[in-house]
């Protein structure tokens, strides 16, 4: 008799909140920094101002990144959490209608309704709430909302992104400070694209050119300000 073959499945759905936490604060980290840098520099700063500038953005950017993941993903949670009482309300209240409601999204999508009402009896009757959060709200513990968990991945990630530059400015000497910075950033921002567009099953290539791509016009813009006015900071 011959073994069962488990078929096993490989989705990254459950990865998406960290990894879109993380790829956005290292992203920023390396853009803004980088971008910072490359601004004071074309305008003459020294070393010193530049190491000054550097870490001051490192400091305020982690901040600014987890308070703004945190708010903002905090908030979706909060409207998970007001849509789960208001179902759980709902099905205390009438829990008829909200068989007749699960059992109507099931055929919908293709089921035999004799079936689909056999499914959503058998589910009301495990777990009502969980059925309707699923299947009518779309919120499952794969996407639930973790403020926690993405204002940190982001600081952290803007902290390792920023010290990229940061090191680039304690190693290269001033007269090729500028190009040091576009090349060492552009390859890391195309890395991070690569592995962001890898962990998330996407397009490698497609990804690494829309981090770069982006990463690259905030760099020459803020370049150009800098050499723009050229004043001593």
């Amino acid at each position: 008799m011959n073994a069962r073959r488990t078929h096993r499945e490989r989705h990254r759905t459950d990865r998406i909140g960290w990894l879109r936490a993380a790829v956005l604060g290292a992203n920023d980290g390396i853009v803004s920094t980088a971008s910072l840098l490359l601004g004071v520099a074309a305008a003459g700063s020294d070393r010193q101002g530049l190491l000054v500038a550097g870490v001051a953005a490192l400091v305020a950017g982690a901040m600014s990144m987890a308070a703004g993941e945190y708010v903002s993903v905090h908030s979706q949670a909060d409207t998970e959490t007001a849509d789960l009482a208001r179902e759980k309300a709902e099905i205390e209240a009438d829990a008829g209608a909200e068989l007749n409601e699960l059992s109507t999204i099931y055929q919908r999508r293709g089921v035999d309704p004799v079936l689909a009402r056999q499914v959503a009896q058998q589910l009301m009757t495990h777990d009502p709430l969980g059925a309707h959060a699923h299947d009518e709200l779309g919120i499952t513990e794969a996407l639930a909302a973790r403020p926690l968990q993405a204002a940190a991945s982001s600081a952290a990630s803007f902290a390792v992104g920023a010290l990229l530059p940061l090191v680039v400015c304690l190693l290269v000497s001033p007269q090729h400070l500028v190009l040091v910075i576009w090349i060492t950033c552009t390859i890391s921002l195309v890395l991070l694209g690569s592995i962001s567009a890898r962990a998330g099953g996407a397009d490698i290539w497609r990804g690494a050119g829309r981090v770069a791509l982006w990463g690259m016009l905030a760099m020459g813009l803020t370049s150009a300000v800098g050499w723009l006015f050229s004043v001593k900071l």
